[in-house]
């Protein structure tokens, strides 16, 4: 289907109260670029072009006008069942992302039984200088190696990166709370040591502390390791 036809279904998709409801949550996006499409009809979508194998010639049009384009784009890499051919329009498509909802919609379904292709993938986005592909590089260490491929490394790959991004922060800060709740005495290390900024490392702290999955002892010393400027 031709790209074109594509947006015109957007289009038809759209809802005005939606769409000013989207703009209060990425304000990093131009309100013009918006169209206010719902995200279950979107994911919907992608699954029926996915089966009508209508997808590729708006997959190959980048960049794309619309946000809503861009969050069809990742829904429909998601969706996507070759390893191969998911990372190589993974790695094409990252450059172009320019929000953090579009950057944690794009969770391809594949990976989960091919980690280690995913892994070798991570390790070169994390040292990206494109602020969604290391916020992407971080998210995907979450998803996919805090329970059973869990390794000490992970934690310190992510504790290395130094950025001034918030997007980027906020991610890190986010990984650290969620490998808190999984691996626990693996990683409180980084946090005793200090490892994170001091925004981050507060931040991480913060979001721990919220989850259900800590307990009230552990919640009791996170907070003693808060750092009060």
């Amino acid at each position: 289907m031709a790209a074109e036809e594509i947006r015109e279904r957007l289009f038809q998709m759209q809802d005005e109260s939606y769409r000013e409801f989207q703009l209060k949550l990425i304000p990093t996006v131009d309100p013009d670029r918006v169209i206010g499409t719902r995200t279950p009809a979107l994911r919907g979508y992608a699954k029926e072009l996915m089966k009508e194998g209508g997808a590729d010639a708006f997959l190959g049009e980048l960049p794309h006008r619309y946000f809503d384009e861009n969050q069809l784009h990742a829904f429909l890499l998601s969706e996507m069942k070759d390893v191969d051919r998911c990372l190589g329009e993974v790695q094409r498509f990252l450059p172009y992302i320019d929000n953090w909802a579009t950057c944690d919609q794009l969770s391809p379904k594949v990976f989960r039984r091919n980690r280690e292709r995913l892994l070798s993938c991570i390790r070169e986005w994390i040292g990206s200088d494109e602020v969604y592909t290391v916020r992407f590089a971080i998210g995907m260490l979450m998803q996919h190696f805090l329970d059973e491929d869990f390794r000490r490394e992970y934690p310190d790959m992510v504790a290395a990166v130094r950025s001034e991004e918030y997007y980027i922060n906020m991610m890190i800060a986010w990984y650290f709370a969620t490998a808190l709740a999984k691996q626990y005495e693996t990683v409180l290390p980084c946090i005793e040591e200090g490892r994170l900024d001091v925004w981050t490392h507060n931040k991480a702290i913060q979001k721990a502390v919220e989850s259900r999955r800590i307990t009230e002892e552990q919640k009791a010393y996170l907070k003693s390791l808060k750092i009060r400027k």
